[in-house]
């Protein structure tokens, strides 16, 4: 169950206040990974979504940070059974991406944040160690992003929020992480960059990870 939005009860606050923000949908056949499934069929991506939603509560597990997890809207055959223990749950409002995770950004500032990182559940190459990177270089830094290698990015990190970050942009496209950094630019933003990574939103993309997996082990 989403707690409502005025519900959720924030942890206690530190001296400095670092959230960590996940966007995630409930594992559902035919609603998750719809461009993977074009190429690997709809159980197929749903298996692999289950995976990347593991990963990611793995990758954040360790995190001393006060956590956040804004969820979709369910379809009638969402599975809500997984707690993600230690998350605050919310439900994403409407809107297009640049507006739904402004407002996620926006709420935790409001909670008392001083350093907020946003993370979605493509990408298998996160480690914690990114996450420790992008909360020390947001000491000395306004802005931290993590490239995708398809153009856009699987992390974003902030001291405030810049409302020009999230508008006008293509999501999903390759010209996300490009216009992104343009827009930090003219604001006199400093960016921290951290290693690219590859999400996995295609069967492209999938058979690269395997690949990886396969060198790796």
């Amino acid at each position: 169950m989403i707690a409502d939005l005025n519900s959720a009860q924030p942890s206690v606050l530190t001296s400095h206040q670092e959230d960590l923000i996940v966007f995630a949908r409930y594992p559902e056949l035919g609603r998750v990974k719809t461009r993977l499934a074009a190429g690997v069929g709809q159980e197929r991506a749903l298996q692999v979504y289950r995976q990347l939603l593991a990963h990611t509560q793995a990758v954040g597990a360790a995190l001393p940070a006060r956590k956040w997890l804004w969820l979709a809207e369910a379809g009638p055959g969402a599975d809500q059974s997984d707690p993600w223990v230690g998350y605050h749950q919310l439900p994403q409002p409407a809107g297009d991406l640049g507006h739904r995770m402004q407002s996620a950004f926006a709420h935790a500032f409001a909670e008392g944040a001083v350093a907020v990182v946003i993370i979605g559940t493509d990408c298998p190459g996160l480690r914690t160690d990114h996450l420790h990177e992008a909360y020390a270089a947001l000491r000395t830094h306004d802005l931290v992003l993590g490239p995708a290698t398809d153009g856009g990015y699987y992390l974003l990190g902030m001291k405030q929020v810049w409302p020009e970050l999230f508008m006008n942009k293509q999501w999903s496209t390759d010209s996300v992480r490009a216009d992104t950094l343009l827009d930090a630019e003219r604001l006199g933003l400093q960016v921290h960059l951290l290693e690219e990574l590859r999400d996995v939103d295609t069967a492209d993309d999938l058979a690269a990870w395997q690949t990886d997996e396969k060198a790796g082990s």
